[in-house]
């Protein structure tokens, strides 16, 4: 079974940046057909998924965070990363880290539905 573990949140002025970690355990022989992603939560909102990567390096990203955000992985130590600059009042939510399987090179998703493990998540809160 996959495990997450998140670290790296916090509060931070509008314009400020965090860099949020994520490190997976429990990878099976399919680990090259792992993608994994960040999502987030607002309070009362929708959990969105913000950035996903491949296990080749292929990205996506969300409209809103491009150019802000950038989601970045090191396999050898089992970690995906996010760096978000220019941080905003809208960014703050719970921020969860993802993964999933896919046979497809270069599969990456921002949907849910196509994640079955989860992380525990991490604060980030921008104030104005």
């Amino acid at each position: 079974q996959v495990r997450l573990v998140e670290s790296g949140g916090g509060s931070v002025q509008s314009g400020g940046s965090l860099r949020l970690s994520c490190v997976v355990s429990g990878y099976t022989e399919l680990r090259p057909y792992y993608y994994m992603a960040w999502f987030r939560q607002g309070t009362g909102k929708e959990r969105r998924g913000v950035a996903s990567i491949a296990y080749d390096g292929t990205t996506v990203y969300t409209d809103s965070v491009k150019g802000r955000f950038t989601i970045s992985q090191d396999i050898a130590k089992n970690t995906l990363y996010m760096e978000m600059n220019n941080l905003k009042p809208e960014d703050t939510a719970l921020y969860v880290c993802a993964a999933g399987v896919n046979t497809r090179d270069g599969y990456t998703s921002l949907f849910s539905t196509n994640y079955n493990s989860w992380g525990q998540g991490t604060q980030v809160t921008v104030s104005s």
